[in-house]
């Protein structure tokens, strides 16, 4: 499977995300739609994933009061076990820690993510680590991994 994840630079491809975001969160992980689309859609920079040149993923980042925040990391189903996620992890952390106009800054910030518990497995092969308690976000337990670069 041929997999590229591009950083979102408009309009359509905006709207893209935004349908995988509801497919696998409002639909799948019953989230509240209210609470899926929020206040940082606008200031986050984000990530579409394709699987063979179809839509497949998507992702974003945004920097918070406590580093920048890796978020809303969604694979359709069909697309699941093929890479898609670690793609799109891989291409986040490249972008925040290399491409991205704050790069040398956000390389002295901690970078976090709140993950689903069942989730922690997968993030831990990409360099994150659990910390402090686990608590319950949008009715889906979670627990906070925060990236070890150096």
């Amino acid at each position: 499977m041929n997999i590229e994840v591009h950083k979102i630079t408009n309009p359509e491809q905006q709207q893209e995300a935004y349908k995988i975001r509801v497919v696998v969160f409002v639909d799948e992980q019953k989230v509240p739609a209210d609470e899926e689309l929020d206040e940082f859609e606008e200031t986050s920079t984000h990530f579409l994933a394709f699987a063979n040149k179809e839509h497949a993923g998507t992702c974003r980042y945004r920097c918070t009061n406590k580093g920048v925040k890796l978020e809303r990391f969604a694979v359709l189903k069909q697309y699941r076990g093929y890479g898609i996620g670690a793609a799109l992890v891989k291409a986040t952390l490249k972008d925040i820690l290399h491409d991205s106009p704050q790069h040398v800054e956000n390389q002295h910030k901690t970078l976090y993510l709140h993950a689903q518990v069942a989730a922690i497995p997968f993030y831990a092969t990409l360099g994150f680590v659990a910390e402090g308690e686990i608590f319950d976000e949008c009715n889906i337990l979670h627990r906070i991994m925060k990236y070890k670069h150096d």
